[in-house]
C-alpha cells in the first residue's frame, strides 16, 4: 500500500525583497490548475455582484460575498495540491493585518466590547476582507500578462456600465433601485442607498480605468482608443452626478497624485500619455454632467468652494467627531470593542436626534474608538507599509502595462482612505471588499511581473508530491531546479 507524502520545500516570494528569485522559463509557460482559473472567475464574479446587491449591505448579500471568497481560498488550495508545489507570494501587510484580527478576537475572547455580537459580525467582514486581500494577492498580483490584459479593460467596463446605469436611473426620475426597491428619503444613486459609497466605489475602478487606458496608449486601435475614453468618461461623469463632496475630493487628490508622482520622477512620456488621456475624459465627464443634472448635483458639489459657509461640514459630523474623541479618551487603550461605535454611541451623544446613529462618518475616528491605541497603532503601521510598497521603483515598474494598473490600484486607495475622512466607504462590504483587491495588487507581485522579463539566471525550489513514502531514516528528497549557468551559482 502506497502513502500520499508531502515534502515541503517552500519558497517565499517577498513583495519588498529585490532579490526575488524568478521561475525556469520552461515552467513558466505551463498553464495554471484549472482550480486557479474557477478561484479566479469567482472572486470577479464577486466582485462584480456586490454593488450591484445594494453594496452588500444587506445580510444575504454579504454572506454570499464571504462564501464566495472561501470557495476561492478552497480552489486555491486545491489547485497547489494538484500543481505538486506551494508559490506564497508574501507581503509585509500581512503581520499588521493579522494582529488587527487578533486584537479584535482577544477582544471578544475577554468579553471587552458591550455587544459580542456585533464584535462578531464585524470579526466576519474583516476576516472575509482579509482572504480576498489574500487570495488577490495570490491569484492575481503575480498573474501573468493575460490576466493583466482581461482585467484592465474588465474594470473600466464595469465602472463604465455601473456609471450608465446610475445616470439612466437618474435621469428616469424613479424612486427605487432597479425600480422595485424603495430607499430612505429617495437619496439613492444606482444601486447605493447612499450617494456617498457609491462615489466611494467609482473613484477606486476610475484610475484603474484611466490608467489601463494611458498604459495601451500606442497599442489600442485609433477606433478603440476613443470608445475607452468615452467608457472613462461615463464613470467620471457618473461620479460627478453622486453630488457626493467627499467624491469630488478624492478625485481631484488622485488627478494630483497621479500628475505629482510623474513629475517627481520626471517621467516627460509618460506625463504626456497621462494628460492625454485624463485632459479628454475629464472635460467630456463635465460637459455630460452639465447635460443631464438638474441642477441639485451642482449645487451640492459648490458647497464645496465655499469653506466658511457653516454648511461646509455639517453640525452632526461635527459633533460626531467630537463625541467620538471622547469614547476613545474613556477607552483609551484597547477601546469600546471591533463593531461597538453604534452600541457605545448612545452614553457620548451631543448631537439632539431621534435617529439611531450606527457610524462616525469618519473611518478613522471609529476605528481609533473601538480598538484603542493598539488598533491605531496597527492602522498607521499598515498604511506607512502600503504607500512604501505601493509608490516604490515607479520607474521601472511604468515600463510594463501591468505596472499602469497597479498605479491605478494605489491610487483607487488613496482615493478612498481620503474619504475616509468623511465617510465610513470602509464599513461597506462591497466597497471594503473592492479596497482590499485593489490594495493587494498594488502592493504585490509588482517582482515577480517584472522579473518575467529579466534574462538572469533562476533557481525554484518548490513544493513536491511524492507516491511513495521514504525509508525510515532517510530524508526525504528535496527537489531543486536550477536554469543558472553553472551549479556553483545554485549552490547556495
Amino acid at each position: 500500500m502506497t502513502a500520499t507524502r508531502i515534502t515541503l520545500n517552500l519558497p517565499v516570494v517577498t513583495a519588498e525583497s529585490p532579490q526575488v528569485v524568478p521561475r525556469l522559463e520552461s515552467d513558466a509557460v505551463k498553464p495554471d490548475p484549472l482550480a486557479f482559473s474557477l478561484a479566479r472567475v469567482l472572486l470577479v464574479v464577486a466582485l462584480i455582484g456586490a454593488p450591484l446587491a445594494f453594496g452588500a449591505v444587506v445580510t444575504w448579500a454579504w454572506m454570499a460575498l464571504g462564501l464566495a471568497a472561501c470557495l476561492a481560498l478552497l480552489l486555491w488550495a486545491r489547485g497547489s495540491v494538484l500543481r505538486g508545489r506551494l508559490e506564497f507570494i508574501w507581503s509585509p501587510l500581512y503581520i499588521p493585518l493579522a494582529m488587527f484580527l487578533l486584537l479584535g478576537l482577544a477582544q471578544y475572547w475577554a468579553r471587552l466590547p458591550l455587544d459580542r455580537s456585533e464584535t462578531r459580525q464585524a470579526l466576519v467582514l474583516l476576516g472575509m476582507d482579509l482572504t480576498i486581500f489574500f487570495l488577490v494577492s495570490q491569484l492575481f498580483a503575480s498573474g501573468r500578462s493575460r490576466i493583466w490584459r482581461l482585467f484592465g479593460p474588465g474594470v473600466l467596463l464595469f465602472a463604465g456600465s455601473l456609471g450608465l446605469f446610475a445616470i439612466l436611473q437618474n435621469a428616469s426620475g424613479t424612486r427605487e433601485i432597479y425600480g422595485i426597491v424603495a430607499t430612505p428619503d429617495d437619496l439613492h444613486f444606482g444601486p447605493y442607498v447612499n450617494p456617498n459609497h457609491f462615489a466611494g466605489l467609482m473613484e477606486m475602478l476610475i484610475p484603474v480605468g484611466v490608467l489601463y487606458i494611458v498604459g495601451r496608449r500606442g497599442k489600442s486601435s485609433i477606433a478603440a482608443l476613443p470608445l475607452l475614453v468615452a467608457i472613462a468618461t461615463i464613470a467620471v461623469a457618473a461620479l460627478l452626478l453622486s453630488g457626493s463632496r467627499g467624491g469630488l475630493l478624492a478625485l481631484s487628490a488622485q488627478t494630483a497624485i497621479g500628475l505629482t508622482l510623474l513629475v517627481w520622477g520626471n517621467q516627460t512620456a509618460e506625463k504626456r500619455r497621462l494628460a492625454k488621456a485624463v485632459a479628454p475624459t475629464i472635460l467630456a465627464a463635465m460637459l455630460l454632467f452639465v447635460w443631464v443634472d438638474s441642477g441639485q448635483a451642482a449645487k451640492h458639489l459648490g458647497l464645496i468652494f465655499h469653506i466658511k459657509s457653516p454648511d461646509w461640514v455639517d453640525s452632526s459630523r461635527k459633533s460626531l467627531a467630537s463625541d467620538s474623541l471622547r469614547m476613545w479618551r474613556d477607552h483609551l487603550v484597547l477601546g469600546v470593542g471591533l463593531g461597538n461605535f453604534e452600541t457605545a454611541y448612545p452614553a457620548y451623544q451631543s448631537l439632539p436626534t431621534d435617529l439611531w446613529i450606527d457610524y462616525a462618518h469618519d473611518d478613522y475616528l471609529e476605528a481609533a474608538a473601538e480598538t484603542g491605541l493598539v488598533g491605531t497603532v496597527l492602522i498607521l503601521s499598515a498604511l506607512a507599509l502600503f504607500f512604501r510598497l505601493a509608490f516604490r521603483d515607479l520607474r521601472h515598474r511604468l515600463r510594463f502595462e501591468d505596472g499602469w494598473i497597479r498605479l491605478g490600484a494605489a491610487i483607487g486607495c488613496c482615493g478612498l482612505l481620503l474619504h475616509s475622512f468623511f465617510d465610513f466607504n470602509l464599513h461597506i462590504p462591497a466597497n471594503a471588499a473592492w479596497f482590499a483587491t485593489l490594495a493587494a495588487l498594488a502592493t504585490t507581485g509588482g517582482q515577480l511581473s517584472n522579473l518575467r522579463h529579466s534574462p538572469l539566471p533562476s533557481c525554484d525550489t518548490t513544493y513536491q508530491i511524492s507516491k511513495s513514502e521514504p525509508p525510515i531514516g532517510v530524508p526525504p528528497v528535496r527537489n531543486r531546479e536550477c536554469a543558472a549557468s553553472s551549479p556553483r551559482e545554485c549552490a547556495g
